[in-house]
C-alpha cells in the first residue's frame, strides 16, 4: 500500500507521454533548404527537431519516415534507450550523414519533449546551473563583401569589432596559382588583424582545398597574425594527413563537421588531426551523441567548437547541448541570418550581445516556430538540389 507521502508524490509527478505522431516540414529560405520535425505526444506537448542537410533534405525526410513505426506509440521518455535502439538494433548498416541526421532530428525533439514535460529549460537537464552567456563567432563573415580587397576587409573588421563581436571566420577564396592564392590570403588575414586589432580573433575555413605541403606552408605564413584555428585544410577522410599538418602547424587545427559519430572522432583524435573538434549536432546523432563526443575530446585534451550553419532549432539545440560542457570553446553562428531566424521563431530566437548568446529560460529548447508564416512565405522549392549532369 502507498503511504500518503508516496501517493502525493505520485500525483504531483509530471505524467508520462506517449509519442502520437511525427510530422516533417520542408521550407526553402533565401536559397537554402531546411527540414524540421515535430514529434507530437498524447499529452499535448510537441517536441521540435531539425534535419537540414545540404542537397539531401528529401532523403533525410524518408529516413525519418523509416524510423516512424519504431517510435509512434512508445513512451517519449528514455531518450538514451531510443537512441541505442535506433542506432544499434534496427540495422547493422547504421552510420552515414543521412541516417545520423534523421536520428539527430528525432533525438533533439525527444529532449525538447522531456524538458517541456518537466517544465525546465533544456540546459538545466543537461547539467548547467544557469543560462550563462555562451561565446559564438560570426561565420561566413565576409561572404557578401564585394569588391573584396584588403582595405575593405580591414574596414569590415573594425566595424564588426565595434558591434561587439569577438571572433570572425571566413572561407578562404580559391582561384589563381598556389603562390598567388597564398599571397592573396595572407594579405587578407593581415588586413583583418590590422582592422580588428589583437582582440578580434580570427578563424579560417580552409575548405579542404590544401595539400599537406601547401597547408603547412600557409600555416607558417599566417602564424604571425595569430589565428585562433585553421579549419579542415585537407580532406576530412584523411585523419593521418591532418595529423601531419597539425604536427608542423603553429596554429591549432579544427575539424569534424562532416564526421557523424564518436567513433569517427576517435580516429581524428588518435591521429592528432585536430586540437578543436567541430561536430554538428544535427549530423552526428543529436544532443545525446554530441555530448559523448565532447567527453571523448576532453580525454585527449581537445576543445569543442560545434559546427552550425542551419536553422533556428539546430542553432539552439547545439548551444543547449554545450551547457555545462567543460571543454566548450565557442560555437559557429549564422549571424547574417539573425533577423530571419528571429522572424520565423516569433522573436524567441536569442540575440547575440557582445559576441555571446544567453540561452532561453523557457521550458525545452525555448523557441517557437511560426509554421503559418513559414508555409506562407517560405514554401519548399528544393533549391539546393543539383539536377543530374549539372555542376
Amino acid at each position: 500500500m502507498l503511504t500518503r507521502r508516496a501517493l502525493l508524490a505520485a500525483l504531483a509527478a509530471p505524467p508520462r507521454l506517449a509519442i502520437r505522431k511525427l510530422v516533417t516540414r520542408k521550407h526553402t529560405i533565401a536559397g537554402r533548404d531546411y527540414l524540421f520535425l515535430e514529434i507530437q505526444t498524447d499529452g499535448g506537448i510537441t517536441g521540435l527537431g531539425e534535419g537540414s542537410i545540404s542537397g539531401r533534405v528529401e532523403i533525410v525526410e524518408r529516413a525519418i519516415e523509416w524510423f516512424r513505426p519504431f517510435l509512434e506509440g512508445k513512451d517519449a521518455g528514455g531518450i538514451e534507450d531510443h537512441w541505442n535502439r535506433n542506432y544499434y538494433e534496427l540495422s547493422r548498416y547504421r552510420e552515414g550523414a543521412v541516417l545520423q541526421t534523421a536520428l539527430a532530428a528525432i533525438d533533439i525533439a525527444l529532449w525538447d519533449i522531456e524538458a517541456k514535460r518537466l517544465g525546465e529549460p533544456l540546459w538545466r537537464l543537461l547539467g548547467a546551473a544557469d543560462a550563462r552567456p555562451m561565446r559564438v563567432y560570426f561565420s561566413h563573415w565576409s561572404h557578401d563583401l564585394d569588391p573584396r580587397t584588403p582595405e575593405r576587409l580591414s574596414q569590415l573588421a573594425a566595424r564588426t569589432k565595434a558591434e561587439g563581436w569577438t571572433c570572425v571566420k571566413w572561407v578562404l577564396p580559391k582561384g589563381g596559382s598556389e603562390a598567388e592564392r597564398r599571397r592573396r590570403l595572407v594579405a587578407e588575414v593581415e588586413a583583418v588583424r590590422k582592422g580588428g586589432g589583437p582582440e578580434l580573433e580570427i578563424a579560417l575555413e580552409m575548405w579542404e582545398t590544401f595539400s599537406v605541403r601547401s597547408a603547412i606552408d600557409f600555416a607558417l605564413a599566417v602564424a604571425p597574425f595569430h589565428p585562433l584555428f585553421l579549419e579542415e585544410p585537407a580532406w576530412r577522410e584523411m585523419p593521418q594527413a591532418l595529423g601531419e599538418i597539425a604536427a608542423h602547424s603553429p596554429i591549432a587545427l579544427a575539424g569534424g563537421e562532416g564526421l557523424v559519430s564518436r567513433f569517427q572522432f576517435k580516429q581524428l583524435l588518435d591521429a592528432r588531426g585536430a586540437r578543436i573538434v567541430q561536430p554538428d549536432v544535427i549530423h552526428c546523432g543529436g544532443i545525446t551523441e554530441i555530448r559523448k563526443i565532447a567527453s571523448l575530446a576532453e580525454t585527449y585534451g581537445a576543445e569543442i567548437s560545434p559546427h552550425m550553419f542551419y536553422g533556428p532549432i539546430a542553432h539552439i539545440a547545439s548551444l543547449q547541448s554545450m551547457a555545462g560542457v567543460h571543454n566548450f570553446l565557442i560555437q559557429e553562428w549564422d549571424a547574417s541570418r539573425q533577423p530571419l531566424l528571429r522572424e520565423i521563431t516569433r522573436s524567441t530566437f536569442p540575440d547575440v550581445v557582445q559576441g555571446r548568446v544567453t540561452l532561453p529560460n523557457a521550458p525545452g529548447l525555448g523557441i517557437e516556430m511560426d509554421w503559418e508564416l513559414l508555409d506562407r512565405k517560405y514554401p519548399y522549392r528544393a533549391q539546393s538540389l543539383r539536377p543530374p549532369g549539372g555542376n
